[in-house]
């Protein structure tokens, strides 16, 4: 005899209750009644999402299971989609992803944690004083991109500070875009580049991320934090991804939570050197089990460096990536 709890029309309906018990019945749903979201922002156990032209909040449906749901995701929901408040909808499928951008806490931390899906382009924030640069974290965040299938862009703030060229110089042979801006400064340049795309910004808090956000989007009123004139770091200001839609622009950014660290304990070589197809060329010759580090014997980069088949500066950054996996980034 039923509870009376779930309906049959409610998904929890045809999960299997218990262990070693049958299902409820052998009809599964087809959810051809669903309807087509996208998850715009995560908050404990609770799933914004953008249906329609308005915000629904919903829950994931049991027969999930421990499948995660992110920032990015095109679901199917389920239920009460009206976003009137108080109603509450069920994401029964999530679609596969084109992308997922992924760290790990540490590099020994084996547990890969998504931080967003389907987005094509990766933005590294970072600023060119007060906090100063930290070019490892920018390899590392470059690594991250590559191994996602990410267009990686760099974005040089409080460009009235300093001087660009110099961080510049250290990314120009690996080919890596970038743009510079600053403080109530023309945003034209990144508009274009963030034109028609899904982008996510991910870099160190106080590097002005928040601002540009709200430069870029006014309405998103995006908290802004200060710089610790002692520590050199900023404070946190976002605390979770946030999907915002980019006026007249037709495409969407992706805020992050500001990062200190950004494991890489996911990422193999032979992967990395993928996003690089000359470079990869240039490997076939090398020995079984080769990384194309700098120590490496017999590496078929050494060899095309050695006749002046590859650019040397190339080479040096793309194994300067390659060490990122493995270095602290501070």
């Amino acid at each position: 005899m039923g509870t009376g709890r779930y309906s049959d029309q409610d998904v929890e309906h045809y999960d299997r209750p218990r262990r070693h018990t049958r299902p409820r019945t052998k009809d599964r749903p087809t959810y051809d009644d669903a309807h087509d979201g996208v998850v715009v922002t995560v908050d404990r156990g609770r799933y914004t999402l953008l249906l329609e032209g308005h915000a629904v909040t919903a829950m994931k449906a049991r027969p999930l299971g421990r499948k995660g749901v992110v920032v990015g995701d095109r679901v199917r929901v389920v239920g009460d989609v009206t976003g009137a408040e108080g109603s509450l909808a069920r994401i029964v499928e999530v679609t596969p992803r084109t992308t997922t951008l992924r760290r790990t806490a540490d590099d020994d931390d084996p547990v890969e944690r998504i931080i967003v899906a389907n987005a094509e382009q990766l933005v590294v924030v970072t600023a060119l004083a007060d906090p100063d640069p930290q070019p490892r974290l920018i390899d590392r965040a470059l690594v991250a991109a590559y191994d996602a299938g990410m267009a990686p862009l760099l974005c040089l703030t409080k460009a009235d500070l300093a001087d660009p060229e110099t961080l510049l110089g250290t990314y120009r042979s690996l080919g890596v875009p970038w743009v510079v801006t600053e403080r109530g400064g023309d945003l034209a340049a990144i508009r274009e580049r963030l034109a028609g795309r899904t982008s996510v910004l991910v870099g160190s808090s106080g590097v002005g991320k928040s601002t540009l956000v709200n430069a870029l989007v006014p309405a998103a009123h995006r908290d802004v934090g200060v710089v610790n004139a002692v520590t050199g770091r900023g404070r946190h200001t976002s605390t979770s991804a946030y999907m915002l839609a980019l006026p007249d622009l037709d495409g969407w950014i992706i805020d992050t939570p500001g990062i200190r660290s950004f494991g890489l304990a996911h990422v193999q070589p032979e992967h990395l050197i993928e996003a690089f197809p000359d470079l990869d060329e240039m490997t076939e010759v090398c020995p079984r089990g080769c990384t194309h580090g700098e120590a490496e014997p017999e590496c078929g980069l050494d060899e095309a460096v050695a006749r002046a088949a590859a650019d040397p500066e190339r080479v040096s950054s793309f194994r300067r990536l390659l060490a990122a996996r493995t270095e602290s980034a501070h």
